[in-house]
């Protein structure tokens, strides 16, 4: 990136201290890091502009060098920043012969004789890859309603020697177990590299009314024996929506199952709702007296429907 000052590119002064310049670092990491930025090629560049400038910037001999010699800065040999990079050579020109060094003689001083070409002089071994910082794993319990609806969190979390505290949306839908990554937020690279993440694994608290089925609510709503044979419109509790009057078809068994639509899990992936299905559970009355329970009989005998007519 010789066309980029590394200072303009982290957006800090030369005089910046070492800790102004690894804040400016991890602010820009956070916002342009590739797994925030999946699909943006610009974003990715930047990312790898700004990973450069402080493997450079973010360590003190390579800023020195940087700071006197630009863009040919690791081009120096070890010991020359701060003098002239030629003492030494006891006063002797360019060219062979004896007391002379030809340009060969002097790459080989800088890089080592006879290395191969594993970079872009003979003899320098390629630079040690940038290493990212290692990841943070974390989990939290959320209410059944933050699952559904989603929400800011907050958590606190030890990096290095400090505690930092973290916010972030936990997102609508997500289901107990399910991962969200904080990225450019965990444990600073040894090497100059890209932090790492913080993974927090977020489960969901049960719900004392309604369970989940991928992106339905499930709701067991009971009735009296009457309202299932002669129908009627009973009240039920959604989880956002306060409660609604739902209609109970005439003869609705036990078990059969009517839906709310809209008043599910939010489908990101298709920008709606699922339903809310509400499955009904007749309740047998207990401890009848004798009169209703002769009323009962006499019920069976009006209606002439014997359940297990044709059962087998």
């Amino acid at each position: 990136m010789p066309s980029r000052d590394y200072y303009d590119v982290l957006g800090v002064s030369r005089s910046a201290s070492a800790d102004e310049i690894r804040r400016a670092y991890k602010k820009l990491a956070r916002k342009y890091h590739p797994d925030a930025n999946a699909e943006d090629a610009s974003a990715q560049q930047k990312f790898a502009e700004i990973t450069e400038a402080h493997e450079v910037l973010g360590d003190a001999e390579k800023r020195k060098k940087y700071d006197q010699f630009g863009d040919n800065w690791n081009r120096v040999p070890e010991g020359a920043a701060g003098g002239n990079p030629f003492q030494g050579f006891g006063g002797h020109g360019f060219g062979g012969g004896p007391g002379g060094f030809s340009v060969e003689d002097l790459l080989g001083g800088m890089f080592g004789a006879g290395g191969g070409n594993r970079g872009p002089f003979p003899g320098r071994g390629a630079p040690p890859r940038a290493q990212k910082g290692e990841d943070l794993r974390t989990s939290i319990e959320v209410p059944f309603l933050v699952g559904v609806e989603g929400g800011e969190h907050e958590i606190t979390v030890r990096i290095g020697s400090r505690s930092e505290r973290l916010s972030f949306r936990i997102p609508p839908g997500i289901e107990s177990g399910k991962m969200v990554r904080l990225a450019g937020q965990g444990h600073p690279s040894a090497h100059g590299g890209a932090p790492g993440d913080v993974l927090v694994t977020v489960n969901v608290s049960p719900h004392p009314w309604f369970r989940r089925d991928g992106y339905n609510l499930l709701l067991d709503a009971p009735v009296t024996l009457a309202e299932a044979v002669g129908g009627a419109k009973i009240e039920v509790p959604t989880l956002t929506d306060g409660s609604v009057l739902l209609t109970v078809p005439p003869g609705t068994a036990s078990g059969a199952k009517l839906r709310l639509r809209g008043k599910g899990v939010m489908d990101r992936a298709r920008g709606e709702r699922g339903d809310q299905i509400v499955q009904i559970k007749v309740s047998v009355p207990q401890d009848l007296s004798e009169d209703a329970l002769e009323a009962l009989r006499r019920f069976d005998e009006l209606s002439a429907d014997n359940p297990r007519n044709d059962a087998w």
